[in-house]
């Protein structure tokens, strides 16, 4: 079903994006179409099929092989062509549509035990009593106390159809509890943060392009606006794609009327589209600071490119993924899925960003080979192909070929990174034990407030020892020596993790960016306002 986008200039189907392995796509279904070319290939296939079926020495699961016959076809394509087998499918959708059908409960698995972190605001878990920190003892029969419980079993159990009913029990301190719970729509939200920096600079943070994000995100721009918002950080990093129509309704946000945003180019010209903004916009004057990184892609990619091109804002940190290839889903008739690339996408200026792909090895391990490479340590280990040289609008040099390289470089400090650190966050020992404090200590954390919180709450040498004891019991092996001479980040990591608990995202965002060298960076170079917004130059 095509869906006109109300706001860009555009007409195109609904689009999707279900990760870095499948891409950005524009939604399609088979339609009736002339057969002729591949009818012969069609036969062979079936005769084979046959033969094997009929004929083969042992028994085979012919259901089985079509599938992976399927997936080394697609394979063979690009790196984001894909298959989606119909038990897949609706969890494939799932993160970018928005909401999901379940007990609305945010989540850890402690010593293999459910622990309820927090019931999400207005569901149905919220609506029976269920508290954070109940611990979930049983689902309807089936007792899931125990070794080996996993994150994937706990949205099995818990997830289902909206208006199913599921009984929950429920530990709480000594007292077992049972809940009825009528399963609902769960909203998800893709606008991470958006806060005040200071007076004058505000800072959003956008996890995906999902079918909300435009509503979150107009709604987070009047806040800030609200609080006095001139400057904003615009926080792309690690952000892998998302709907292309909200891509490009966001990027119109910043850009005036008639300007170019993207456009897309396939072998077959119904795939060839284009986006201009349109006269609305929230932000169209204004400093404005975009930042990107490895691991920023596709949707994410056009946002900055867009942005770029339209010398509107300066985009800062490091090269972004690469990803160009647009993927349409078309339904089959078993309930399966292919996501077929269709197009290729282009910035205004001409760029195209997807890096090369005829060595599937290369393309699977580029990110790592940048990292060893020294890209991500100098910008001057990034040799940029003059062939593929274009022009902003306003004559600046700009490069395709892969990713969208930033106007300000900067390099990963490793001293923000520690392998046993890591170890804590993987074993969920530091969730566990920020979780846990903050239970304990809520009511005094609420009563300090949470900016007396942010500027004078200090992590002890105690609460570290404490934490690397829970790492012990979780089998983090200890790193003292990592800990002495990593302490400020240790301590930022937890206190960060404690807010999170009190005052959810807002209260851990503002702790965590301290660590954010992209971002430190970026507040540094709103002094350079004449290059800011470089459309009034």
């Amino acid at each position: 079903m095509e869906i006109s986008n109300t706001k860009s200039q555009i007409r195109l189907p609904f689009v999707l994006f279900a990760g870095l392995a499948a891409g950005i796509l524009v939604g399609a279904t088979f339609g009736k179409r002339d057969d002729t070319d591949v009818d012969p290939e069609v036969r062979k296939f079936r005769e084979v099929l046959t033969q094997i079926k009929e004929s083969y020495v042992d028994e085979v699961n012919t259901h089985d092989l079509v599938e992976e016959t399927i997936q080394d076809m697609l394979s063979k394509l690009d790196p984001h062509s894909a298959y989606i087998p119909a038990r897949d499918r609706e969890r494939a959708n799932e993160d970018l549509r928005g909401n999901f059908d379940g007990i609305g409960i945010e989540f850890r698995i402690f010593n293999d035990t459910i622990v309820v972190v927090s019931p999400l605001s207005g569901g149905p878990s919220e609506a029976v009593g269920i508290l954070s920190g109940d611990k979930i003892i049983r689902v309807d029969t089936m007792n899931v106390g125990g070794i080996g419980i996993t994150n994937e079993d706990v949205m099995r159990y818990l997830k289902g159809p909206k208006g199913t009913e599921v009984e929950v029990g429920i530990l709480r301190g000594k007292q077992e509890l049972v809940f009825n719970i009528v399963r609902d729509k769960i909203p998800q939200y893709s606008v991470d943060a958006a806060y005040m920096i200071d007076d004058e600079i505000g800072y959003i943070k956008v996890s995906r392009f999902a079918a909300t994000t435009y509503d979150e995100f107009t709604k987070a721009i009047r806040k800030l606006k609200e609080q006095g918002m001139k400057k904003l950080v615009f926080d792309l990093q690690g952000n892998p794609g998302g709907y292309l129509n909200i891509a490009i309704d966001i990027a119109d946000e910043f850009l005036p009327a008639s300007r170019r945003i993207v456009y897309t180019k396939g072998n077959n010209s119904r795939y060839d589209q284009s986006a201009n903004a349109t006269s609305r916009g929230s932000f169209e004057n204004g400093d404005l600071i975009v930042l990107v990184n490895e691991g920023s892609a596709s949707a994410s990619e056009i946002v900055a490119g867009a942005l770029q091109d339209n010398d509107r804002a300066l985009i800062v940190g490091r090269r972004s993924f690469g990803k160009g290839l647009v993927q349409s889903p078309f339904d089959l008739s078993d309930g399966s899925e292919i996501r077929l690339t269709i197009s290729r996408y282009y910035t205004p200026s001409g760029r195209s960003i997807q890096k090369p792909y005829d060595d599937e090895q290369a393309y699977a391990r580029d990110i790592i080979s940048r990292y060893n490479h020294g890209e991500f340590f100098h910008a001057d280990s990034i040799h940029l192909n003059d062939s593929l040289k274009y022009l902003t609008l306003k004559g600046r040099s700009v490069y395709g070929g892969g990713g969208i390289m930033p106007d300000y470089f900067v390099p990963l400090d490793t001293s923000l990174n520690s392998h046993y650190l890591n170890e804590l966050y993987s074993t969920y020992a530091i969730f566990e034990y920020a979780f846990y404090y903050a239970e304990k200590h809520k009511k005094e954390l609420e009563d300090m407030g949470y900016e007396n919180y942010r500027r004078n709450f200090v992590v002890t040498d105690q609460m570290l020892e404490e934490l690397v004891q829970v790492g012990v019991r979780n089998k983090a092996r200890p790193d003292y020596a990592e800990l002495r001479k990593k302490k400020r980040l240790f301590q930022i990591h937890l206190k960060a993790q404690i807010a999170k608990g009190v005052w959810k995202n807002d209260g851990y965002y503002p702790i965590f960016n301290e660590t954010n060298e992209i971002l430190q960076q970026a507040l540094r170079l709103f002094d350079r306002a004449p290059e800011m917004d470089r459309m009034n130059m």
